[in-house]
């Protein structure tokens, strides 16, 4: 929701609306008469809420660039931030108030003069490449993190992409420095299997040319990024590597160019001094690998995405004007162009069906596995499968505006989001790379003033064994990376999660409330009974009901005008129709008053219906609405319309209540009515009769009671309880200012879904868990054994070379484990 912008940049009068009762409109913006919402401008987009929870955790050298006082409540215009968060009243999101989109209208540049990638407010800033490890980092172009040094990867993947350039530079690295290490290494072990060894004049030398192009050609890329850090003041595991490798080469240099430096007892009996080429090489290597290792598994983190991106046909069989049918690629289709989709094809665009009868398969969108029956009028997805029948489609929604282009965004952008125990992540990796040096440093003055003789190899050893052991990307990778599988694999489930905070919230809810129209129900109401009053046609009353009800939005409305279109009669038109929110409606057709509403909505107009009332209760205790209509002042007939419960409904319930919810139903059905189906489903508590704008109240009054709440709807009057509730999930088959205020997106519109995303969270979060704690227990081990921590009592000191590779796979580990998360339970 945009806040309106001064009329004078119109080129015509802005006329505003409520976006929760649309039929309330404005010459001036103010506040909904209604439900007291803000007014927005009705010709403006609806604002994506892509900038949610979290937006604030940013890095300690973001940069603001928000004017004050840009960002304000739809709801509680008076609310205004410099930043994008939520409403401190109601909880929604806050809006810019120049009606901009995002925080991406706000950041113009995304790099510095210098080129480098800039650290922006908001993980949702333009720029089409960003740190998987940092997703606040944003450019517009490859490159470094200047955090951690990680290379950039894109937001979001494409069909047009090629294979990871970085991937393939390093694998390239990765077999030159092997080639080369390898007669290194054998160089120090030959002597110790053959008891001999190269000429002392041949073999130091020897080993400088082998390991020189190791360290400086395909380490070369971590020395850049170790001096970057160093720049940036962002120290990171390139810094360790370039300083650890750096210094095991250079004193290795230095010992075999000018060996009289070193004290005597320090040199051979040929006057060498011993060198660390092959460890200086054996650990570019190894690092090296566990790049390879570590990106290979990144791209798998992407999966999703790609299988999403996978279903998008590359042709379409468009019909032209004369019917005939032409095969043209997919990307060259227009809104309204008319396509044939047979048995067995992918549909080209969303659209409608105009033609034909099949059956749909929507699982890769929606997770359902049963196909959905599709006849002319039905809408279709873009990428969905037909099987048993034929359809011609209207193209709706083409490109960017497609729902699988939405959907990869969506995934995309939750994916690079931050969860909030990165907050304690970020905490201490800021110190983490510092510590470990200071480490390092003490090690190398400890055991050179009490170690071993010779003092200084030995030393040197430790020090650079500590340098490389430590791994701040194992740390800096654990949420991250089980950010990215988790949100991908609710994408595979039907189950769209807009950001990680959410995703994070959602393991902590122990009430689910839900409303009952299209979240508990098909949806779809329908009238199953009706009853005359005083010699009153049931025919010509309902077309009287009819004719007031079209004039309104709501399903029960629909109902009625669909039950009197099948009778075949035409509908009469109405005069003066005037709406009564939570109540009813009214209008004049023939000359006739027509009140059309609820028992309690007549008797507010002076209508008597207590004489209806052991019909209306009857309807009632069969889990129907009653609908009253009154002609002239007199009532005339009783009409009952029903919404069958979804399938899934009473199993969802019920698991929900085995993982420890509590279920609260929230309608705007009467006592009677929602006790008859809250019995069926066994749910715990009813709130009946709410109104529209009551029903964020009671969401806010269950949180006061110390309750994480969840908000299940799919209307438009859901739209502020889906806001102000701690997670809110909307329906896919709801209206789109309800997926907009709503934090997770069910697409088939199946509560059974909300399992799944509620298992998807406890499942990502215990993997994080799982991977902070392997990277915390393998730094603090780690580090204390390459210090030589058990060289006093058992005389064992950690290799460099072992270092390396205990390095290289921790970063792999936590990325394997993060995995793991793609298997579904």
């Amino acid at each position: 929701m945009n806040h309106p912008a001064a009329t004078a940049t119109h080129d015509h009068t802005t006329r505003y609306t409520c976006p929760m009762h649309p039929e309330v409109t404005s010459d001036q913006p103010g506040r909904c008469p209604e439900c007291g919402m803000f007014l927005v401008d009705a010709d403006a987009a609806p604002a994506t809420h892509q900038h949610g929870h979290g937006r604030q955790n940013g890095h300690a050298q973001q940069h603001d660039t928000h004017d004050k006082g840009t960002w304000l409540c739809p709801m509680h215009p008076e609310v205004t931030s410099d930043h994008p968060g939520r409403c401190p009243k109601c909880g929604m999101f806050l809006q810019p108030a120049d009606g901009g989109d995002a925080p991406a209208a706000q950041h113009h540049d995304h790099q510095h003069p210098t080129g480098e990638p800039a650290v922006v407010a908001g993980a949702v800033a333009a720029g089409d490449w960003t740190c998987p490890m940092h997703p606040e980092v944003r450019s517009d172009g490859p490159g470094d993190c200047p955090i951690c040094g990680m290379a950039l990867e894109r937001v979001s993947a494409g069909l047009d992409d090629g294979p990871n350039q970085e991937l393939v530079d390093m694998r390239r690295r990765f077999r030159v420095a092997a080639v080369l290490s390898v007669p290194l290494v054998a160089m120090v072990m030959v002597p110790m299997v053959l008891g001999r060894a190269l000429p002392g004049s041949v073999a130091p030398w020897l080993e400088l040319a082998l390991s020189t192009p190791v360290v400086w050609w395909a380490g070369w890329p971590f020395f850049v990024r170790g001096a970057k850090s160093v720049v940036s003041r962002h120290l990171n595991m390139f810094t360790l590597v370039s300083l650890g490798v750096g210094a095991a080469w250079l004193y290795s240099v230095v010992a075999v160019l000018a060996p009289g430096l070193f004290p005597s007892g320090m040199r051979a009996m040929d006057g060498r001094v011993g060198t660390y080429f092959e460890a200086a090489a054996v650990i570019i290597t190894l690092v090296l690998l566990g790049q390879v290792l570590e990106l290979r598994a990144r791209d798998q983190t992407s999966g999703a995405i790609r299988t999403l991106l996978d279903l998008s046909p590359a042709t379409a069989h468009r019909i032209g004007a004369d019917g005939t049918e032409t095969d043209v690629p997919a990307a060259e289709l227009q809104l309204g162009d008319r396509c044939r989709v047979r048995p067995g094809e992918k549909v080209p665009a969303d659209g409608t069906v105009v033609d034909g009868h099949a059956y749909v398969d929507e699982s890769m969108i929606t997770g359902e596995p049963v196909p959905v029956d599709k006849s002319p009028g039905d809408r279709v997805i873009g990428g969905t499968i037909i099987q048993g029948g034929s359809l011609v489609v209207e193209a709706t929604g083409l490109g960017a505006d497609s729902t699988l282009a939405r959907i990869v965004d969506l995934v995309s952008q939750a994916q690079r989001s931050r969860a909030p125990i990165q907050g304690l992540v970020d905490k201490i990796s800021a110190v983490f790379v510092p510590v470990v040096i200071a480490v390092a440093l003490a090690t190398f003055g400890l055991w050179l003033a009490i170690g071993p003789q010779p003092r200084l190899p030995f030393a040197i050893v430790a020090a650079v064994s500590v340098l490389i052991i430590a791994c701040p990307c194992a740390l800096g990778l654990a949420t991250p990376m089980s950010i990215m599988v988790g949100v991908g694999r609710g994408a595979s489930e039907g189950v769209l999660v807009k950001n990680a905070e959410a995703l994070e919230r959602l393991q902590k809810v122990d009430t689910v409330v839900v409303d009952k129209t299209g979240t508990l129900t098909q949806g779809r109401p329908s009238l199953v009974d009706q009853q005359g009053v005083d010699g009153h046609e049931d025919a010509r009353t309902l077309l009287l009901a009819a004719a007031v009800e079209a004039g309104s939005e709501h399903p029960l409305a629909r109902a009625v005008v669909d039950a009197a279109r099948q009778t075949g009669r035409t509908v009469p038109a109405a005069s003066d129709f005037a709406a009564h929110p939570g109540g009813g409606v009214s209008a004049t057709v023939d000359g006739q008053h027509v009140l059309v509403g609820s028992p309690a909505f007549l008797g507010s107009q002076h209508v008597d219906t207590h004489a209806l009332d052991a019909v209306v209760e009857a309807y009632r205790r069969r889990g129907a609405t009653a609908i009253v209509v009154a002609v002239d002042g007199r009532p005339a007939s009783v009409l009952a319309i029903a919404d069958p419960l979804k399938a899934t409904t009473a199993g969802a319930i019920e698991d929900l209540r085995r993982r420890g919810m509590k279920v609260v139903m929230l309608t705007g059905d009467n006592a009677t009515t929602a006790r008859a189906i809250a019995n069926e489903l066994r749910i715990d508590q009813v709130v009946a009769d709410v109104l529209p704008d009551q029903k964020h109240g009671h969401v806010q009054a269950l949180q006061a009671q110390g309750h994480t709440v969840v908000m299940a709807g799919d209307g438009v009057n859901d739209a502020p309880a889906l806001a102000v509730a701690d997670v809110g999930v909307a329906m896919g088959t709801g209206t789109d200012v309800a997926i907009e205020s709503a934090d997770v997106t069910l697409l088939g519109g199946d509560l059974a879904a909300l399992v799944k995303a509620r298992d998807l969270s406890v499942d990502t979060m215990r993997n994080i868990r799982q991977n902070l704690v392997f990277a915390f227990v393998y730094n603090v081990f780690g580090i204390p054994l390459a210090a030589g921590a058990l060289y006093p009592a058992f005389g064992w000191l950690l290799s460099p070379v072992i270092a390396a590779a205990a390095m290289a796979l921790s970063s792999v580990s936590v990325i394997t484990n993060s995995l793991r998360l793609r298997r579904h339970r």
